[in-house]
């Protein structure tokens, strides 16, 4: 099972999408729109300050009646963020995803933000490493 630094190696967007927390709503929407993402980390300068995520968008401006052009990313963003570490294997960083309903895990090593990982991408490397262990099997079957 692959490390959660081989994902983030492996991704189309390496770098880190993110944005500053005293920015509007709006420019969070138009950012997760182009990249056709889930959640943005929330970049104080180097430190992670939060996550703005779809759900965030809808739970606390949609329903709340805000606009998300007055409203800043610092007012809605999920303050208390879990993380993972690049060595964390996938199956580990699943369960937490699953016991805490999260979708997207920053991964940090020390202070510094490697990247995001989403529950699609764990799922993904979950399906490809047992089609792998699937193939290997009927391999050591048929063949001995």
């Amino acid at each position: 099972m692959k490390t959660c630094l081989q994902i983030l190696k492996a991704k189309k967007h390496t770098e880190l999408i993110s944005i500053a927390p005293n920015r509007p709503v709006f420019d969070a929407l138009v950012i997760l729109a182009e990249y056709k993402i889930g959640a943005l980390a929330v970049m104080d300068g180097d430190k992670l300050v939060g996550i703005f995520s779809e759900r965030d968008y809808a739970r606390e401006v949609v329903l709340q009646g805000r606009s998300s052009k007055t409203t800043q990313i610092h007012e809605v963003m999920t303050a208390k963020v879990l993380t993972g570490k690049p060595d964390d294997l996938v199956d580990n960083c699943m369960s937490l995803m699953s016991e805490k309903r999260i979708r997207h895990l920053p991964i940090l090593e020390g202070d510094k933000v490697l990247g995001m990982l989403s529950l699609g991408d764990f799922v993904k490397e979950t399906i490809s490493y047992q089609q792998n262990l699937i193939k290997q099997l009927e391999n050591y079957i048929k063949g001995g």
